[in-house]
């Protein structure tokens, strides 16, 4: 099994930046693909971003060009850095594990195994 704490979350003004951090425990985190979601209140799950354990990328078209997803895997924790947030961003942001997903949008959240407890970023307007 692998725990995930998701942290980073606070109140941000439009335009501004936070980065979120999800920090695994448990055996072999390179292998595992990390997917960033997000859940506003009144709205369906929705999946963010996501990286594989070599370091492939894939975003949602509504954060391309603002959002940046890493990992390092020495410290076996995966980063959402949010640039230029927007009110429509405000949400409590989950992360979560898989060994393996399907390579494409949306980011389905059934496809992850392990998640981590929620963290909330509010972006004011």
């Amino acid at each position: 099994d692998v725990q995930l704490q998701a942290s980073g979350g606070g109140l941000v003004l439009a335009g501004g930046l936070l980065r979120l951090s999800c920090e695994a425990c448990g055996p072999d985190f390179p292998v595992y693909a990390i997917g960033w979601f997000r859940q506003a209140p009144g709205k369906e799950r929705e999946g963010v971003s996501c990286i594989s354990g070599k370091g492939r990328t894939l975003y949602v078209d509504s954060v391309k060009g603002r959002f940046t997803i890493s990992r390092d895997n020495a410290k076996n924790t995966v980063y959402l850095q949010m640039n230029s947030l927007k009110p429509e961003d405000t949400a409590v942001y989950y992360c979560a594990a898989s060994h393996i997903i399907t390579w494409s949008t949306p980011i389905m959240s059934d496809e992850y195994e392990w998640w981590g407890q929620g963290t909330l970023v509010t972006v004011s307007s």
